[in-house]
């Protein structure tokens, strides 16, 4: 309500139907029990979205650009799977089936058109160090340039030499399990479990979740993981042989252990790692430069792998300077086997970090490109696409995969309009299992350990940035190095909560200490802004502005308060009570005949000592136009602060109040019981409020 000298109308709220939620929920349950054919077909056809998409896809307009970008992204895949799995721990041929299972699951149930779901450098990571601490929990060695088997019969001679090298029963696992074996049993376990707290928080709605993975704290981890992953790598690019280091500290731990055995570098890795990282990096910067002219990226990571896998052959550079290399990959499917339930029991902890990293990855990549492509996705179906890509391929010997924005990026510019891409990606990493994956029995370890580290790029670039990002927004720098640093020193999953739960303070701290200002009025006109931060703002006469940039609640009640009477230059308590110690003084000279006060003056004089000279105003007016919302302690802070200044014969009106903050006022009775005085209490504009301050008399008996 607003009374002014020029204006008088009420603002009546509009009656709402009061919702019985018992009844609505018992009818939306009955409804979602209810099986009918029209509902089952609904059902089924959301669940697997390409029912929907794939009947109505034009086969002429989209066809040629699906198979271009299918052919690209499996040429790109094969060298990254193959790379991939020395972060994960485990042998290529697992890096090939998740690739594979991926991409037909997501273009099944997936529902955006473009984004790139397989293995991802920051999963397989994640991955690889749960599966590294369960091998050294085991009793495995972690040393993986042992001599590999040969043959199509490698997994089974492995399994084999395995249990003649350590003859153990582990977690329920048979005896006759090495040490292979036992780490695909743990990655098919955690990515089981990854799978299941996905699909679950799909069934609940609590895709919600990921909206705490600020942008900061995805790049900080992203950059964080990208340190550690460079520094797994090292080893590999240098050809030294130390231990793989766990736990908290690997990458100062591994730098550490590097530098000691700097002096047992293989010069035949050292040589080829230069080489090919100048001519991956030059090929990438080429293709950065010159994108616009291209039709397609050039195939640079596979061309590197033939021909380097062409000279170790045929130089025998394994034979003659002991250059670690890939060993056999067999051909083929291995059967599905169930993922290990006591398995699941020691990894359920570590599976929630990857299921909510990987879900965000995927999830935010869809929007991004549904946004610039101009299609709706469904987060909640993403959730269980990417779920149920973890929970299938698990039965067939495969670990957790998401979305990856590099790949994601090249299939966008190679034509890609649906996810039949997705297919044909599958089918030529199939080719691969089936026919052509013991022909890179040679590639030297050197040159996988040079792609990872040339893919990080991107990634690794972020540091560039550090300045412009802090002259944008200090905090979300403050964010992102914190992640980081946590992500790079302690461990990736310590660093992702660190994250979360930094990223959530700064957003308690800037509601605990938010913006305070006085306002001043924008001459001839009836707006208001901050004085401190604006010039040639008048002060209107005998009127406080007060502004509070945040909500009102239990944590900032303090520093509200404390604001309130910095700016206002007045504590009502404070000159309250000293104005009860002067009328106490008053009574005891009185009562000794004194008719002087304790500061020597005259009775009639003392009333001018009562308030100091600097109360320079009748009426505090609060804009609540950034106050979002007020608990039962913000209603109480303010019925304090006008029960305080109307001690001392200052009105406080209440301006810009929206809807929910007027509802809690009213229940806190700040009002009083019949809100008989909230037209004189509440005003919808500061303007009207100064108005309807500047009609106001001064009381008779007001000492200001």
């Amino acid at each position: 309500m607003e009374n002014s000298t020029s204006s008088f109308f009420i603002m009546e709220r509009k009656t709402h139907v009061k919702i019985n939620r018992k009844k609505v929920m018992l009818a939306k349950l009955r409804k979602s029990c209810s099986c009918t054919p029209q509902k089952l077909k609904n059902f089924v056809m959301d669940f697997f979205p390409v029912l929907r998409w794939l009947p109505k896809y034009r086969c002429k307009e989209y066809v040629w650009g699906d198979i271009m970008s299918g052919l690209v992204i499996g040429i790109i895949l094969v060298p990254q799977a193959i790379a991939y799995s020395l972060l994960a721990g485990l042998k290529p041929i697992y890096s090939l089936y998740t690739s594979f299972f991926a991409n037909i699951i997501y273009f099944l149930m997936g529902t955006s058109r473009h984004v790139s779901v397989g293995i991802f450098s920051l999963i397989s990571l994640m991955v690889g160090q749960v599966v590294d601490r369960e091998l050294l929990l085991a009793g495995f060695d972690l040393n993986d340039d042992a001599p590999p088997a040969l043959g199509d019969g490698f997994l089974q001679n492995d399994r084999l030499s395995n249990k003649t090298a350590f003859n153990l029963t582990i977690a329920g696992i048979n005896a006759e399990c090495g040490k292979e074996c036992y780490a695909i049993g743990i990655a098919t376990a955690l990515t089981f479990v990854a799978g299941v707290y996905q699909v679950l928080m799909g069934i609940f709605r609590l895709g919600f979740v990921s909206m705490y993975l600020s942008e900061s704290v995805l790049d900080g981890f992203a950059t964080g993981a990208s340190l550690t992953i460079l520094t797994a790598q090292v080893k590999y690019l240098i050809g030294i042989k130390i231990p793989r280091s766990q736990g908290h500290g690997m990458l100062v731990i591994t730098w550490i252990n590097i530098f000691r055995n700097i002096s047992q570098a293989n010069l035949c890795d050292v040589i080829t790692s230069a080489i090919c990282i100048v001519v991956l990096v030059t090929a990438k910067e080429l293709g950065d430069r010159y994108k616009h002219k291209l039709k397609f990226p050039l195939p640079t990571e596979l061309v590197v792998i033939v021909v380097a896998t062409l000279v170790s052959h045929y130089g025998k550079l394994n034979e003659v300077y002991a250059s670690s290399v890939s060993g056999a990959i067999p051909t083929g499917f291995i059967p599905p086997e169930v993922p290990q339930f006591n398995l699941m029991l020691r990894v359920a902890v570590d599976a929630l970090p990857l299921a909510l990293v990987s879900f965000a990855f995927t999830v935010s990549l869809s929007e991004m490109f549904a946004k610039k492509y101009a299609y709706t996705i469904r987060a909640n179906q993403e959730m269980f696409a990417v779920g149920f890509c973890n929970i299938i391929p698990s039965f067939f010997h495969s670990f957790a995969t998401s979305a990856a924005l590099a790949k994601t990026l090249v299939k966008t510019s190679t034509g890609c309009q649906t996810q039949v891409s997705g297919v044909i990606s599958a089918m030529v990493v199939l080719l691969v299992l089936l026919f052509l994956a013991p022909l890179f029995y040679s590639l030297q370890k050197c040159v996988l350990a040079c792609i990872i580290i040339v893919s990080l790029r991107g990634a690794l670039r972020k540091f560039r940035d550090v300045p412009a990002r802090y002259r944008v927004n200090k905090v979300d720098t403050l964010v992102w190095v914190i992640t980081t640093s946590a992500s790079a020193l302690v461990s990736t999953e310590v660093g992702l909560l660190v994250g979360i739960v930094f990223s959530i303070l700064c957003i308690v701290v800037r509601t605990q200490r938010p913006r305070t200002a006085l306002l001043g009025q924008i001459r001839d006109t009836g707006f208001y802004e901050d004085d401190f931060e604006y010039e040639n703002l008048s002060t209107v006469p005998k009127v406080k502005i007060f502004r509070f940039e945040a909500p009102l609640y239990y944590a900032n009640k303090n520093y509200f308060l404390k604001s309130l009477y910095r700016l206002t230059n007045l504590d009502p308590n404070l000159e309250a009570a000293r104005r009860k110690k002067y009328e106490k003084k008053e009574k005891q000279h009185l009562q000794k005949g004194d008719h002087r006060t304790a500061n020597g003056l005259g009775i009639g004089e003392t009333t001018l000592q009562l308030v100091p000279k600097q109360i320079d105003f009748q009426t505090l007016v609060v804009d609540c136009s950034s106050i979002s919302f007020l608990d039962t302690t913000g209603v109480n802070t303010l019925k304090e602060i006008l029960k305080d200044y109307k001690n001392l014969n200052i009105s406080v009106l209440l301006a810009c109040c929206n809807p929910s903050v007027i509802d809690s006022l009213k229940r806190g009775g700040y009002f009083g019981k019949d809100f008989g005085s909230m037209q004189e209490m509440l005003f919808y504009s500061i303007h009207n409020a100064v108005l309807f301050a500047k009609d106001q008399k001064l009381p008779a008996d007001c000492s200001v």
